[in-house]
């Protein structure tokens, strides 16, 4: 697997900016809010993508936000005018980065397809927007920091895991309706996204030893979970 990428990367995925236009002189007043609101929009960006990597260099504790001003090339001060602390920094990191796959998530659990149609275009979301991105630092951070810093933890069950368990508990609770799934999937539906978060663990401790073909290995677990006459 490639090797994590940062700076550029990471704020494509964070977010987008895009300069003003030229416009009239009429509108200049106007341009020059645009223009601001769009400088300032880019530096809490760079400041979020610069926190992801001394995040994932670092861990959560030892990090300063010296550092991470540093390598966002601003003073200390100015990401105070963004982020009130630390712990405010990371949530709205995993906000960030989180919060639209989440909705793509949530999304497909209101649809009413086959179960096993969604379920590849899980594994597709996941592979495209999460393991081949930065954003698998982030949950790789929450597994690691989670257990020592409960409130990130309790930020994260609910601004993320908690919506993602109930958008698949709602797309399974009717496909088991119509005997697609076994009903114990219903009650667990963590046993969808388990394989997932191997994936991200083997990738940080295993891969240079044994790449793994993630996207395989999710079908696979797709075609155990929904083997035809197996639902009970």
């Amino acid at each position: 697997m490639k090797k994590a990428r940062s700076g550029a990367s990471a704020r494509r995925q964070i977010a987008g900016t895009t300069p003003a236009a030229k416009v009239p002189t009429a509108a200049a007043g106007k341009v020059a809010a645009n223009s601001r609101a769009s400088r300032g929009a880019g530096r809490r960006e760079t400041i979020l993508a610069a926190a992801l990597d001394e995040f994932s260099a670092r861990g959560f504790e030892a990090t300063r936000l010296d550092d991470v001003a540093r390598r966002a090339g601003v003073a200390k001060g100015t990401i105070y005018l963004y982020f009130r602390d630390k712990e405010t920094l990371f949530q709205e990191l995993v906000r960030a980065m989180l919060t639209p796959v989440i909705g793509g998530i949530e999304a497909m659990g209101e649809s009413d397809l086959p179960v096993n149609l969604l379920a590849e275009r899980i594994v597709d979301l996941f592979v495209r927007e999460i393991y081949e991105t930065r954003r698998q630092d982030v949950i790789r951070l929450m597994i690691s920091e989670g257990r020592r810093f409960p409130k990130l933890a309790e930020f994260y069950y609910r601004e993320v895991l908690s919506r993602a368990v109930d958008a698949m508990r709602a797309l399974l609770t009717r496909a088991a309706a119509r005997g697609e799934v076994p009903r114990a999937l219903v009650e667990f539906p963590q046993l969808i996204a388990a394989p997932a978060l191997v994936a991200i663990v083997w990738s940080g401790l295993f891969e240079r030893y044994a790449p793994l073909d993630v996207r395989r290995m999710l079908k696979a677990h797709i075609d155990l979970l929904f083997v035809p006459g197996r639902v009970a």
